[in-house]
């Protein structure tokens, strides 16, 4: 349990402090936060409790940041990037890119063409979860316009 409020604790100041960095404002980098520890947590979620691999986590934990960053940038009247990027911090694959970077040096291409592999799966996987969340968000959107259109009609 320690270890799960350590996790989360470290995901909110990543996702504020690259909040910050990229010069968010002071109002909305609480709920950028909550938006990347959602996120996150529906990784880990995935990837420990259903045997499921590191792509199936972050098409996951990209999907759920896309949609709680549509929800919180219009409650808070914002563009959605403000809430996405930063978000996004925890998922992206930074020690993988690392990886392949090593081991080229170290004339390992073996090793350094598996971590490429793993870099390039998590990046479509996030690519991805972002485009089923617009999808979702675009059809929610439109189921909802035209059942308003059928009430006024009726």
């Amino acid at each position: 349990m320690l270890h799960l409020i350590v996790v989360i604790v470290g995901v909110y100041v990543a996702t504020l402090g690259f909040a910050i960095l990229i010069n968010v404002t002071p109002k909305d980098l609480n709920m950028g936060g909550i938006v990347g520890v959602a996120g996150y947590l529906v990784y880990l979620a995935y990837f420990n409790y259903s045997n499921g691999g590191y792509v199936g986590g972050n098409v996951f934990g990209a999907f759920t940041i896309g949609i709680l960053g549509m929800l919180a940038a219009k409650r808070k009247k914002t563009p959605v990037i403000v809430f996405n990027i930063p978000a996004l911090v925890p998922l992206v694959p930074g020690g993988q890119a690392y990886q392949v970077m090593k081991n080229i040096a170290m004339n390992n291409s073996h090793t350094a063409f598996f971590y490429l592999m793993q870099v390039l799966m998590i990046a479509g996987s996030l690519a991805m979860g972002f485009l089923l969340s617009e999808l979702f968000i675009q059809l929610y959107n439109y189921v909802l316009r035209n059942l308003r259109k059928r009430k006024q009609s009726l």
